[in-house]
């Protein structure tokens, strides 16, 4: 493949997209989840995503695909493990607890690949990174209770006990092993992208996690067929806009950008979220919310003021 030293793209451009798609798949998730379970939602969104990609992969990239070594192709098929896995837990979660909550655990991420990255993948992260990390953290935490908890002078929030009681706290915990999948899925691709293209990579990675959703979805007892048409939409939706414009942009974004950056970038969807329903189901957000979004929006800015892209990096 050939190299070249830049994006021929803005990558905080493409991640702008990239955080507008994938805040579109909440919505599309609650719709599904009136009739369709929620490992057959995972196994739809992944399945119809690896089978959009195949024929281009297969006829574009062939020979790339067969010159990739067996290291390449052990780590994109763990990649895709990860993000099965990712969809598994943090969908079924949202069966369980609020989204406020998952959306508390999920944002999580940016943290455990800042603290993992320097280990995993050799990738230093500075203070000032690490600052705009909490930065952005702090205000996923606040967008996330503001659904939850209510302001009157000082946050009045429902008790521990009463948090983890029940259902709720299963949904927590999914949301949470949603979060450690999403850190793998991440560093994974930040180690690969820069030697692998973007259709090769996520050709196998979306493939790897369809054959683990289905199998998941089989074990499970659940049935692929018998769901309404307006379902179905949904599925493809989910399908076309946030996984493969979505997920495939933050992909092809660690080819050039550090994996901290990308990850404190998904901090950005619950904003998203909070305009599409704002624009789409007429929800207007809280004061606390735009609160909350103003720190994510300065964390991430202050992230990207100090990242360091990498010498050489793969064309798409």
């Amino acid at each position: 493949m050939k190299k070249s030293s830049q994006s021929p793209f803005s990558p905080i451009f493409v991640l702008a997209i990239g955080v507008l798609s994938v805040s579109t798949a909440s919505i599309f998730i609650r719709f599904a989840q009136t009739e369709a379970p929620s490992f057959v939602i995972a196994a739809y969104r992944l399945t119809l995503s690896a089978i959009f990609i195949a024929p281009i992969a297969l006829w574009r990239n062939r020979r790339e695909l067969v010159s990739l070594s067996k290291y390449q192709i052990r780590l994109a098929l763990l990649s895709g493990v990860f993000l099965a896995f990712h969809f598994a837990s943090w969908i079924s979660s949202l069966e369980y607890t609020s989204v406020a909550s998952s959306v508390v655990v999920v944002t999580t991420v940016p943290l455990w690949v800042a603290i993992i990255s320097p280990v995993t993948i050799h990738e230093s992260v500075s203070k000032s990174a690490i600052i705009g990390i909490i930065l952005a953290l702090t205000g996923g935490i606040i967008v996330g209770i503001s659904d939850s908890c209510t302001w009157n002078h000082g946050f009045v929030c429902p008790s521990f006990n009463q948090l983890i009681q029940g259902k709720a706290f299963l949904g927590d915990i999914l949301a949470l092993i949603g979060a450690w999948m999403a850190v793998g899925y991440l560093l994974i691709g930040r180690r690969l992208r820069s030697g692998v293209s973007l259709l090769s990579y996520i050709f196998i990675v979306y493939t790897a996690a369809s054959f683990v959703l289905l199998l998941i979805m089989i074990f499970a007892g659940y049935s692929p067929f018998g769901y309404s048409w307006k379902i179905f939409i949904w599925f493809f939706l989910l399908a076309i806009i946030p996984q493969l414009v979505g997920h495939t942009t933050y992909n092809w974004a660690l080819g050039f950008l550090p994996a901290a950056f990308v990850s404190v970038t998904l901090l950005g969807e619950p904003i998203g979220s909070a305009v599409l329903a704002y624009i789409f189901l007429d929800e207007k957000p809280t004061s606390i919310k735009m609160i909350g979004a103003i720190l994510i929006l300065v964390g991430i800015y202050i992230t990207s003021r100090i990242r360091k892209k990498p010498n050489v990096q793969e064309e798409i």
